[in-house]
């Protein structure tokens, strides 16, 4: 007799229907599951057996087949444990098909029946909700994440036996109340303060600029000079998550596996510092089934990396691509799967191998072809991406004594804040956020100039050569400069500005 229960299988950061099929025939004990399983499915044999029996259950004694459509999709982790596990009890009619009805079950169970939690629930249960389906049965400790999600009841499961008995109406479990979350609008960012940060005025306004218009941003200078500390300080800046990007940040952690147990809903925008030795698929994602990477866990927060310069070369081309489309697309034998990659990059390096070229205190022992060898570690068009490139000198004591506090993060957010609604409402109808996402076509409909701009432009295309890209990327800093000073067209100050953060050389 076969028997159907609905489950899921994760694709990226999407999730696809999946039927758990199973069939008990006559014949000596054994028990097989095809459908593309993995390893952990494969395992989920002696996980099954153990759970029911130790659950009190009937576990049958005759030959099982089970099948996980579609057969072509392969299915991986131990979600599949609490739907099979149904499907054997089904099949022994221990449990009535009309109870199963508009029903999906994903979850791990552990030897004695408990439920374990699983990855990706969300997206999970966005899928189903779509798929109409009324009813979500996950372990409990995914139930907050689950019911972040309308219009679907999510049932927390705690144990085998707790379900069994809710689906033979022995006993109840109560569905999840969805919770009314409030996202810390007007609480500070945990971590540092830009009132921690001394001296810096320069640094900190192209931050301010950066954060306001979505731009990358290099930071250039000598060994304690303040370059990790005013990256670490960019995220406090930034505007408040709305909830649609919260929960589109939630979806990535929970596939990743990186959702804290005690947060279901990732509420502050992310900030990743990998280390110079992170591989390409750790920076990027991918892996035999695709991950996501460091890039995709920035998504609408920071990716600052520190020691620019020291990341393989290789690697780095790897974010050529997503910087300038804001996705990346990981594509193996198995199929494509596209992760988000709208991040703020803030890289920080040394002007040279020593550090103590542009320090005036200190003496380089550089020579000028280790110098050139070391700044052309980075590739032109990488650096032709980043919009600001910032030089951080070092802080005289007198300063870093005597120096009473600056402005708070929170004071500057405001202004963030401001020049983002202006662009919310410029951008209303398109799917644009900040002003860095304008594609060239878009800079000629919300970037337009006088001809005394079209003039300062001219010469400095003339005088620094830079390309058509930094060309539109001056204007899209412009704007966010203008934005900032509440300016509904761009001026010749602005565009001064923006210049002002082009590298020197091109």
């Amino acid at each position: 007799m076969k028997i159907a229960i609905q489950s899921a299988a994760l694709m990226g950061i999407d999730a696809r229907r999946v039927e758990v099929e199973a069939d008990i025939l006559r014949g000596l004990p054994r028990f097989t599951i095809v459908g593309l399983p993995d390893a952990a499915v494969q395992e989920a044999r002696e996980r099954i057996r153990s759970a029911i029996t130790n659950s009190g259950l009937p576990f049958p004694r005759t030959r099982i087949t089970v099948n996980l459509a579609p057969a072509d999709v392969k299915k991986e982790g131990s979600l599949y444990d609490l739907p099979i596990a149904l499907a054997l009890l089904r099949a022994k009619r221990l449990i009535e098909s009309e109870r199963l009805a508009s029903s999906l079950f994903v979850g791990e169970l552990a030897l004695d029946g408990t439920a374990r939690g699983v990855k990706g629930v969300l997206s999970i249960a966005a899928m189903a909700r779509n798929e109409g389906i009324r009813n979500l049965f996950v372990p409990a400790e995914n139930a907050s994440e689950a019911s972040l999600i309308k219009g679907i009841r999510v049932f927390p499961v705690s144990s085998l036996t707790d379900l069994a008995n809710h689906l033979m109406a022995k006993s109840c479990i109560i569905s999840s109340q969805r919770k009314c979350v409030i996202l810390p609008h007007a609480m500070p960012y945990p971590g540092v303060d830009f009132s921690d940060i001394r001296g810096q005025g320069h640094a900190k306004r192209a931050l301010e600029i950066a954060a306001a218009g979505g731009h990358n941003v290099l930071l250039s200078g000598p060994p304690g000079s303040g370059k990790t500390l005013l990256a670490k300080t960019m995220v406090t800046i930034l505007p408040a998550m709305a909830m649609e990007e919260s929960l589109e940040v939630t979806r990535i952690y929970s596939v990743a596996g990186h959702l804290p147990a005690d947060r279901p809903l990732i509420m502050y925008r992310p900030f990743r510092s990998p280390h110079h030795t992170a591989s390409g698929v750790a920076l990027v994602g991918g892996g035999t089934s695709p991950k996501p990477g460091e890039i995709s866990l920035a998504h609408r927060g920071v990716l600052f990396l520190d020691e620019f310069p020291e990341f393989p070369r290789t690697v780095l081309e790897y974010l050529r691509q997503p910087l300038e489309d804001g996705v990346i697309s990981v594509s193996r034998a198995a199929g494509t799967c596209m992760f988000p990659a709208k991040f703020i990059l803030v890289a920080a390096m040394n002007p040279c191998p020593c550090g103590y070229l542009t320090d005036p205190d200190r003496r380089c022992m550089c020579t000028a072809s280790l110098v050139s060898k070391y700044q052309r570690k980075i590739s032109g068009p990488l650096l032709d991406r980043i919009d600001f490139h910032v030089d951080v000198p070092k802080v005289a004591f007198e300063k870093l004594a005597g120096m009473s506090p600056g402005e708070t993060s929170r004071d500057i957010r405001r202004r963030v804040e401001k020049a983002r609604e202006v662009q919310r409402r410029r951008f209303t109808g398109t799917s644009l956020v900040t002003n860095a996402e304008m594609s060239s076509r878009d800079t000629k409909t919300f970037c337009g100039i006088d001809s005394r701009t079209v003039d300062l432009l001219r010469s400095a295309a003339e005088r620094l050569q830079f390309s058509a890209r930094s060309y539109f990327r001056i204007l899209k800093v412009s704007r966010t400069i203008a934005d900032l000073a509440g300016m509904p067209d761009i001026r010749v100050e602005h565009v001064a500005e923006a210049l002002q953060y082009r590298p020197k050389v091109e």
